[in-house]
This record gives structure tokens, C-alpha cells and sequence, in this order.
């Protein structure tokens, strides 16, 4: 057995007698261990984030599985990369125990499956070109552990996200992150440090890929989804402070055709 960090007691006693106000002191005190946890882990995320930058060149896809808080994170990551950077739907994939219905309300046993995961992953023709990162904050979650174990028996690269240093999943990965955030401050919450840890990674993680694989020029969201006016707007200001062309006239290019990288690419701004 190892040391569950993350279902140890909490370091603060009694906290239903503070204050409002100490209680959020108290907690943000705590969040501020949470970046510096991250950042340690550092070296450990960029050897994954190679990787999958390699397989996604050769086509692959990178897939996310969990449960509870973290298949919930997963999947949110997953659904900002269209409208962010303007790639396919099926590029990154968020998967959680009970499918999309426990998105909102938890489905009983769900995370207890030793056989979904793979069931899930499976129904997307999941390849060896493909990447499967396991998030769980203990390590232990059958739904994520049973799945990576399934992706090694079948040649798939693994990455997991956990926040106990020696869990099963950190073992059972190719490419393992830990974040030691510490205990939470309700003893065992772990949609606190621990998922907002989680959160931080998987933006360094989803973020830094896309970057490498061109879907950023200079720090502008080119790719963008213009899905509302403001996206409409913003994109439009980047052609005028690229340009220098009217405000008008890059609104007209932008709806006209759809996309800032392409209206660049038309005003001879790149090739």
C-alpha cells in the first residue's frame, strides 16, 4: 500500500467555526501551493508533450479518460481546442466513466469499471498512433487504471495525471505526472488542489501542442472558431493591427472568408 496524499487529513481543524473570510484566506493560501506543485512536475510534462506532438504529426490523436472531477476536466480541455484553435473534433478526445451523462451528475460504480475505459476508447477505433493520458487524482481509479493497462497491452503510448506520488496509475503509465499538491483543505475534496492542478496541466499540455503544430502565429489565435461576435471582433483586430487596414475592411475579409490565418494569407501577411 502507498501513502494516499490526497485522503490525508486536512492541515486546518474545526473550519466549520471560521469565518467567511478566514476560510477563503485559508483556501487561497492552499491554491498557491498548487502552481509551485505544477511546476516541479515540469520536466515530466514536456517528455509527454513530445510525444504526442510526434504522433499527432503522424496523424494520431490524443484521448483523455477519467472519472468524476477529472474525466469532467478532461473533457472540458478537449472541448476548447476546436473553437480555440480551430482543429477537428476528433483531434483531442475527453472520456468519462458513465459517458456523457455523468458529465453533470455522478452515475453510480461508474469509476469501479475494470472494462469501459477500453470499451470507450475501442468505439474510436483507438490506434497505435494514438495517445491516452489517465487523470486521477488518487491513482487508483479502476476505470482509468484498467484502461491504460488495456492501451499497453495493445501498443498504445500512455500518459496519466495524478497527485500521489507511487500510485498504481503513475506506475502503469509510459509517461507518468505528478503533482504533489498536499492535502486538501476539506480533508479528501480533491475537485480543489488536486483538480485545479489537473487543470493547469492539461492547459500547459493541450496548449503547447497545438502551438508546435503550428495552430498559433506570434500569440494570436488565428485558427479561431468565429462562433460569436466577439470572437468575430477580435479577429478582426488582428488583421487590422497586422495590416493596418481598416477596421471595416478586415471585418468584411474576415466574414467573407472565415478565418484570420486565411485573410493573412490572402494580404500576402504569411505564406
Amino acid at each position: 500500500m502507498f501513502d494516499k496524499i490526497t485522503e490525508s487529513d486536512s492541515l486546518y481543524r474545526h473550519i466549520e467555526k471560521k469565518s467567511v473570510r478566514e476560510i477563503l484566506t485559508d483556501i487561497n493560501t492552499e491554491d498557491q501551493k498548487v502552481a509551485l506543485a505544477v511546476q516541479e512536475a515540469i520536466p515530466e510534462i514536456e517528455k509527454l508533450v513530445h510525444v504526442i506532438i510526434t504522433k499527432m504529426e503522424a496523424g494520431g490523436r490524443l484521448f483523455y479518460i477519467g472519472a468524476g472531477t477529472s474525466g469532467r476536466l478532461g473533457i472540458l480541455d478537449a472541448s476548447e481546442c476546436p473553437p480555440t484553435f480551430g482543429v477537428p473534433f476528433d483531434w483531442v478526445i475527453g472520456l468519462i466513466a458513465g459517458g456523457d451523462q455523468a458529465i453533470r451528475k455522478a452515475v453510480e460504480n461508474a469509476e469501479d469499471s475494470q472494462t469501459q475505459a477500453w470499451d470507450d476508447l475501442s468505439a474510436f477505433q483507438i490506434s497505435n498512433l494514438d495517445v491516452v493520458i489517465g487523470i486521477a487524482a488518487s491513482g487508483t481509479t479502476p476505470y482509468v487504471l484498467h484502461g491504460l493497462r488495456a492501451c499497453k497491452k495493445n501498443n498504445i503510448l500512455t500518459g496519466s495525471i495524478t497527485c500521489n506520488p507511487g500510485s498504481p496509475l503513475e506506475k502503469e503509465a509510459d509517461f507518468p505526472i505528478v503533482a504533489k499538491v498536499g492535502p486538501e483543505y476539506i480533508t479528501g475534496s480533491t475537485r480543489m488542489k488536486s483538480g485545479t492542478a489537473q487543470k493547469l496541466i492539461l492547459n500547459m499540455i493541450s496548449t503547447s501542442v497545438m502551438i508546435a503544430l503550428g495552430r498559433v502565429l506570434d500569440n494570436k489565435m488565428v485558427d479561431m472558431m468565429l462562433s460569436n461576435a466577439k470572437l468575430v471582433d477580435r479577429g478582426t483586430k488582428q488583421i487590422v493591427h497586422k495590416t493596418g487596414i481598416s477596421y471595416e475592411k478586415a471585418n468584411q475579409l474576415l466574414l467573407e472568408h472565415g478565418s484570420v490565418r486565411v485573410v493573412f494569407q490572402i494580404l500576402g501577411v504569411i505564406s
